[in-house]
């Protein structure tokens, strides 16, 4: 065999090593970056008072005392449940939408022309200042206003992924029954998984920033509400521990179960 033809196995041979080394260089680069950020963070707080902009250290040690004290962790898993929540009503909402607008032909027009419509435009804060009015000052209102902000995300998502359904295969499954609720659980919702975990996925990351939105309005619990005291007194470093505290929950939730059913529910090849 010639020297031509072994060099394409052994460069198809190194290719794992390649990646992975990339991989880690990719992963030293960004680590190195956020270490720089910390660094100049730090610099930059050493000349401004701690009102106006914290210390990494001293947000660090507020961070903590978050998920330490049981008084204050009480709120981290309320907004976390508060949000869990609100995306599965959205996800169910939206889906229910979705499937009448193609079951029924003659409501798309209305779920796609004016319910979506609707429901794209109207304002967060509008959503947020009705709640109080019409639920006062409870959980229920903190979901309301996620549900009615992330249903249009979802109703988009999923409808999308109807609109690919491929229609000899629902052909198929309805030569061999025609019971509608077994098609959909053993053909449309296999199929639609992975347009339903994007919508996971979006309306996840959506929930917890309009989370904080729904908090400050209406809720007397939650880190939106450890937020607005921390505001009204200038805890500057409760402020940054608050936001850290969130993108550490998000992350959390993103690969603890958004990515674990991505790789349970990825299309095969």
């Amino acid at each position: 065999m010639s020297s031509a033809a072994i060099e394409p196995l052994d460069r198809r041979a190194d290719l794992p090593i390649r990646l992975a080394e990339r991989g880690w260089r990719a992963r030293i680069i960004a680590d190195g970056a956020v270490a720089l950020v910390i660094l100049a963070w730090w610099l930059a707080a050493r000349g401004l008072p701690e009102y106006v902009l914290p210390s990494p250290i001293r947000v660090g040690q507020d961070l903590l005392t978050l998920f330490t004290t049981p008084a204050l962790l009480v709120h981290a898993a309320t907004s976390t449940l508060r949000v869990a929540l609100s995306v599965i009503a959205a996800i169910i909402l939206g889906g229910v939408l979705a499937l009448l607008a193609r079951a029924v032909p003659v409501c798309d027009g209305i779920v796609r022309e004016r319910i979506l419509v609707f429901l794209n435009s109207f304002p967060s804060v509008g959503w947020a200042i009705l709640s109080v009015i019409w639920f006062d000052i409870s959980n229920f209102s903190v979901v309301f206003v996620q549900v009615m902000i992330l249903t249009p995300l979802c109703l988009v998502n999923i409808a999308e992924g109807l609109a690919e359904l491929d229609d000899e295969t629902m052909e198929m499954a309805r030569s061999f029954t025609r019971h509608r609720p077994r098609v959909l659980v053993k053909i449309v919702l296999p199929l639609l998984m992975p347009y339903l975990i994007s919508a996971l996925r979006i309306s996840y990351g959506v929930g917890w920033k309009i989370g904080l939105v729904s908090e400050l309005f209406g809720a007397d619990t939650g880190l939106g509400y450890l937020m607005i005291q921390a505001e009204t007194t200038s805890n500057a470093p409760r402020v940054f521990a608050t936001s850290f505290a969130i993108v550490l929950l998000f992350t959390l939730g993103e690969k603890l179960v958004i990515d674990r059913l991505a790789r349970r529910f990825a299309p095969t090849s």
